[in-house]
C-alpha cells in the first residue's frame, strides 16, 4: 500500500488546504443545521429569486389581508360605537352586539375568500417547495423550470393542505364571531363560549401543523389524498414537540412582521419580501427531511442523509446517495444528449492525417490510366483508415463512450416503457413508524 505523501511547509503554504485530499469531503455539511446554514449562505441568491415567484402567487392573499384590516378599521371608526356621539341621530334603541355582529359579516366574507385565494398561494408554495427539497438534496436546479415542474408535480397535494387549512380558519372564525355575539347579547353559557372559542383556536393550530406535514410530506411521497391526510396527522403528533419548535423558528419573519411593531415590523417585512418565505420552506423541509430520514426512509428502503456527507465512513467507501427518482435537470441532459445521437467523433477511433499516405492528384490531362490511380488511392486510404479503426476500437475512451450512451439509451427506453406499461392503481403511501 503506497504512503501518503508528506510535504513540506512552504508546499503547503504554496498549495493551500483547498489541495489537500481530504479538503472537500471536510467543507460538506454533516449535519441538517450545518446544510441549513450551507444552502442559505451559497444559494441565497436563488433563495431570493424563488422567494420573489412565490411572493407572485401570495398577492392576492396578502390584498385580501389588508382590504380586510382596512374594512375593520374604517367600520370601528364610522359605527355608531365609534363616532363619540352616543347613540343620537338617528335614532338607535340599542347597540349591543353591533359591533359582533359587523365582525361576523365582514368576516364570512373575508375568511371564506381566503380560500380561493389560498389556492392561488398554494401554486407558489409547491414550486417553492419543490425547489427548496432539490437544494436539500444537493441537487442542481434551474428556477424557472424547476419552479414549473413542481407546480405540475406537487400541486393538487398542497392544494389539498391549503384547502384543508382554510376551510378549518372559516370555520373556527365563524364560530368564534357567533360566540363573541353570544357572549354579549347574555344568551347565556357564557364559559362554554369562551370554552368553545379557545378550542377552536386550538383547533387551527393543530390544523396548521398537519397542513405543514401535508405539504412536507406531498413533495416528497407519492400518495392519496386520505393517505396523505393520515400520514400527516401521525407525523404531527408523532413528532409534536419538535414540530412546534421548528414551526416556531420558520416563522421568525411572519411573527415579527405581524406582532413586532415599529422598527422589528419594518425588519420582518423587509425580510419577508427578500427570502421569508424562502426561508420559511428551507427551515421546514430541512427539518421534514431530518424526520423523515429517521422514521420513514430506512423502513422503504429510500436513501438516508440526501445531501450530506458522513465522516464516520470511509473515504474510499462512501455511500454514493441514489435518488429514488432522478432530478429532472439529469433527466433533460441525458435525453438530449440520445436525442442528437452517438457522435462519431467520439464512439470510433478515426486515424489522424499525420502519415505518408496521400491522395493521387490528377493531372490537367488525365487519361483513363490516371483514373484508375486515383480509385486505387481512395481505396487504399479507407483501407488504411479501417485498420486503424480495427486496431484502436478497444481504447479506453471509445468503450467508456459507448458504454455511457448504452446506459443512457436503456435508461430512456425504460422509462418511457415504464410510463407507457404503468397502470393506474392505488397509490404506495411510506408506512411510518412510531417515535423511537
Amino acid at each position: 500500500m503506497a504512503e501518503k505523501e508528506h510535504k513540506g511547509l512552504v508546499a503547503r503554504w504554496l498549495e493551500g488546504k483547498e489541495r489537500d485530499e481530504d479538503y472537500a469531503r471536510k467543507t460538506l455539511p454533516t449535519s441538517r443545521w450545518g446544510l441549513f446554514w450551507d444552502i442559505l449562505k451559497g444559494r441565497f441568491g436563488k433563495l431570493m429569486l424563488v422567494n420573489l415567484l412565490m411572493l407572485l402567487t401570495f398577492l392576492p392573499l396578502i390584498f385580501l389581508i389588508f382590504w380586510r384590516w382596512m374594512q375593520v378599521v374604517g367600520q370601528g371608526a364610522t359605527g355608531l360605537f365609534g363616532a363619540g356621539l352616543g347613540v343620537g341621530y338617528p335614532a338607535v334603541p340599542s347597540i349591543v352586539g353591533s359591533a359582533q355582529l359587523m365582525m361576523l359579516y365582514t368576516d364570512l366574507l373575508f375568511f371564506a375568500l381566503f380560500i380561493p385565494a389560498g389556492a392561488i398561494a398554494a401554486v407558489g408554495i409547491a414550486g417553492g417547495a419543490y425547489i427548496i427539497r432539490n437544494l436539500i438534496w444537493t441537487e442542481g436546479i434551474f428556477v424557472a423550470n424547476d419552479f414549473a415542474r413542481g407546480i405540475r408535480r406537487n400541486y393538487w397535494n398542497v392544494f389539498e393542505a391549503v384547502l384543508f387549512f382554510t376551510i378549518v380558519l372559516f370555520l373556527v372564525r365563524t364560530m368564534a364571531n357567533l360566540g363573541d355575539f353570544f357572549v354579549v347579547a347574555d344568551y347565556g353559557a357564557r364559559g362554554w363560549m369562551i370554552a368553545s372559542k379557545v378550542v377552536g383556536y386550538v383547533f387551527v393550530a393543530l390544523a396548521l401543523v398537519i397542513a405543514m406535514w401535508m405539504v412536507a410530506l406531498g413533495i416528497n411521497y407519492v400518495q392519496g389524498p386520505w393517505a396523505l391526510f393520515r400520514n400527516a396527522v401521525v407525523m404531527s403528533f408523532g413528532t409534536f414537540p419538535q414540530t412546534v419548535f421548528f414551526l416556531l423558528l420558520a416563522a421568525i419573519p411572519m411573527l415579527l412582521t405581524l406582532f413586532g411593531g415599529g422598527f422589528l415590523m419594518a425588519l420582518g417585512l423587509i425580510v419577508l419580501l427578500l427570502f421569508g418565505f424562502s426561508y420559511a420552506l428551507l427551515v421546514w423541509m430541512d427539518y421534514a427531511q431530518w424526520a423523515f430520514d429517521k422514521f420513514v426512509n430506512p423502513n422503504l428502503g429510500f436513501a438516508v442523509g440526501r445531501g450530506l456527507y458522513d465522516p464516520t465512513k470511509p473515504k474510499n467507501d462512501q455511500p454514493v446517495s441514489v435518488p429514488t427518482e432522478d432530478s429532472a435537470a439529469a433527466r433533460e441532459y441525458r435525453r438530449a444528449i440520445v436525442a442528437q445521437g452517438r457522435s462519431r467523433l467520439a464512439s470510433r477511433p478515426i486515424k489522424p492525417i499525420d502519415d505518408d499516405v496521400e491522395l493521387y492528384q490528377l493531372p490537367e490531362s488525365f487519361s483513363r490510366e490516371d483514373l484508375q490511380k486515383l480509385r486505387e488511392s481512395k481505396q487504399s486510404m479507407e483501407e488504411d483508415a479501417k485498420a486503424y479503426e480495427e486496431e484502436h476500437k478497444n481504447d479506453a475512451q471509445y468503450v467508456e463512450y459507448n458504454r455511457e450512451f448504452d446506459e443512457r439509451e436503456r435508461a430512456l427506453a425504460a422509462e418511457e416503457a415504464q410510463k407507457k406499461g404503468k397502470k393506474p392503481g392505488k397509490p404506495k403511501r411510506p408506512k411510518l413508524l412510531k417515535k423511537q
